[in-house]
């Protein structure tokens, strides 16, 4: 993953959380579908949160399996130490600082999820990531992708571009949050959601679907036997 990315994400991690929801437009039904989805028999699954930053989504996700084994992986140190803060009454939270597209983990889950962090990887980072996700879960697993989608054309692109800047614009956030914010999306290598569809199905994912999408961003879903 691009250095710069980790970089960026440092410089903001304090106030992440609070920024979230103003800047995207549809927080609550996103989040929603995406936790709705990370289903396990198991009432203690083995979680993995791939760029899980300061540990948002995951919270949501043990709110749902409070006893679950949880893993945090993420290349800003500056975002695991929120996540830290945010499980400190927690003993089954284990936090890695690295690079989740090339680091090579020590055992399988039973769900692996990730949101808004799979689309700073080039399209073949993407396509092997999925593979990876695919070998490491366990048989009956699920892999949960709440990210953003590329346009089908560059005219929808635009479109996209246009909603969310009017929407942030409205949002209330300050002007050099806003400008910030613009500047990180500027590394996003957003993939069509058509083309995600077909590279978990290539990496031997069953019922795969885009289960949400508004604007460019989608919840996607895919399943092991």
């Amino acid at each position: 993953m691009d250095p710069s990315v980790k970089k960026l994400f440092d410089a903001v991690a304090n106030d992440y959380d609070q920024q979230r929801r103003q800047l995207i437009p549809c927080f609550d039904e996103f989040y929603g579908m995406a936790l709705s989805l990370a289903e396990s028999k198991s009432q203690a699954p083995h979680i993995l949160d791939l760029g899980a930053g300061t540990g948002l989504f995951s919270r949501m996700v043990l709110h749902k399996y409070p006893k679950a084994h949880l893993t945090l992986i993420d290349l800003s140190d500056k975002m695991l130490e929120e996540a830290r803060r945010r499980f400190r009454e927690e003993d089954h939270v284990q936090y890695i600082i690295g690079d989740y597209s090339s680091y090579v983990f020590p055992r399988s889950y039973d769900i692996i999820v990730s949101s808004l962090s799979i689309h700073h990887l080039t399209h073949p980072a993407k396509r092997k990531l999925f593979a990876t996700v695919h070998q490491l879960l366990n048989p009956g697993g699920i892999f949960v992708n709440a990210d953003q989608v590329q346009g089908n054309t560059p005219a929808i692109d635009e479109y996209h571009r246009q909603r969310w800047l009017a929407h942030i614009n409205d949002s209330g956030l300050s002007r050099a949050s806003i400008d910030t914010s613009v500047e990180r999306r500027k590394l996003d290598l957003n993939a069509k959601l058509g083309d995600q569809i077909d590279w978990l199905e290539q990496a031997g994912f069953s019922d795969v679907d885009c289960m949400y999408k508004y604007l460019d961003f989608a919840v996607f879903i895919g399943k092991k036997n």
